[in-house]
């Protein structure tokens, strides 16, 4: 593909994927697609999978072709070394993802539960943005584009007649999700939407081998930026200046910790938090024990992955 093996950023949506993509972008020789994610581009092959947690067999020969065409179209058109890919729904097929770019490295980041439910329960609610899709419209695969524009029609009718004013779908698809919708409040569908990205990205990571995956925390990254960005950026290979750094994480704030556990309020955190407990625990247990490993490490210590813990 480039020089330098491409990039996946995976992480639940609402967790700080976006804000690592776009430092990332700042740094030299470094692209991505000029739009927020190209769910359209992982699915071409499989357009009418019900879900989004495909398998790695879902990733045939032409589909994985398909794909790497992507990569290799955005390290042209931008002159980039590396490519930088995010979109939130590779948490739940990170098996596939690796079978269509193998030598790509990962970083994956990842954020307080109910901080990332609160931010997802309001974009579920939110309107749809028209030059937002529009912008993404562009790299959807001329085949798939009447059953993409059927299923936008569809969403924004379903926000104008729905009793919870939301959306029909958002973010990731799980297995079921209809069911899901059917059966549980909408702050549920957040917390399992979260809870099912983390759990199956981390399953997937756990049997890879050391080195590919960088695991970052969204706390510690937004606390900490210079420091964490060096971390990431040493474990892509990425020669960066010291001024380098600091101008890319210029803009990165450490305000929004906590803001959608606020959000979400005191009764309906705790209606959520029993789903995604357990998966929370294993988290923040995880962070801990990178960040002992961090902090005794020499000079030049990158990243390291070793499963959930």
């Amino acid at each position: 593909m480039n020089d330098h093996p491409p990039v996946v950023i995976i992480g639940a949506p609402r967790s700080g994927t976006n804000m690592l993509r776009d430092v990332l972008t700042k740094l030299p020789s470094v692209a991505t697609w000029p739009c927020d994610e190209i769910n359209y581009i992982w699915r071409h092959g499989n357009v009418r999978y019900p879900s989004d947690e495909f398998t790695p067999a879902m990733a045939t020969p032409r589909v994985q072709q398909y794909i790497r065409r992507q990569f290799d179209w955005v390290a042209r058109r931008y002159n980039a070394q590396t490519v930088v890919e995010k979109t939130c729904a590779n948490s739940l097929r990170v098996g596939f993802v690796d079978c269509a770019v193998p030598e790509a490295r990962y970083v994956f980041i990842r954020r307080d539960g109910l901080d990332a439910v609160g931010s997802a329960l309001k974009r579920w609610k939110a309107t749809l943005d028209i030059p937002y899709l529009l912008q993404k419209a562009r790299f959807v695969p001329p085949l798939d584009l009447p059953y993409y524009a059927s299923r936008y029609f569809w969403n924004r009718i379903y926000r104008l007649i729905s009793r919870e004013q939301r959306l029909a779908f958002w973010g990731p698809s799980l297995d079921g999700m209809e069911a899901l919708l059917a059966r549980h409040t909408l702050e549920e569908v957040c917390a399992l939407q979260w809870k099912r990205c983390v759990e199956r990205a981390e399953a997937a990571f756990s049997a890879m081998p050391e080195g590919r995956v960088c695991a970052v925390s969204y706390e510690a990254f937004v606390r900490s930026p210079q420091a964490e960005l060096q971390r990431i950026v040493e474990f892509l290979g990425l020669g960066v200046s010291n001024r380098t750094l600091t101008d890319a994480v210029a803009g990165v704030s450490a305000l929004s910790v906590g803001k959608g556990r606020q959000e979400l309020g005191d009764a309906l955190a705790r209606q959520v938090l029993p789903l995604i407990e357990d998966t929370q625990r294993r988290a923040k247990s995880r962070r801990r024990a990178d960040a002992d490993v961090y902090a005794q490490a020499p000079t030049g210590y990158g990243c390291r992955y070793k499963g959930p813990g």
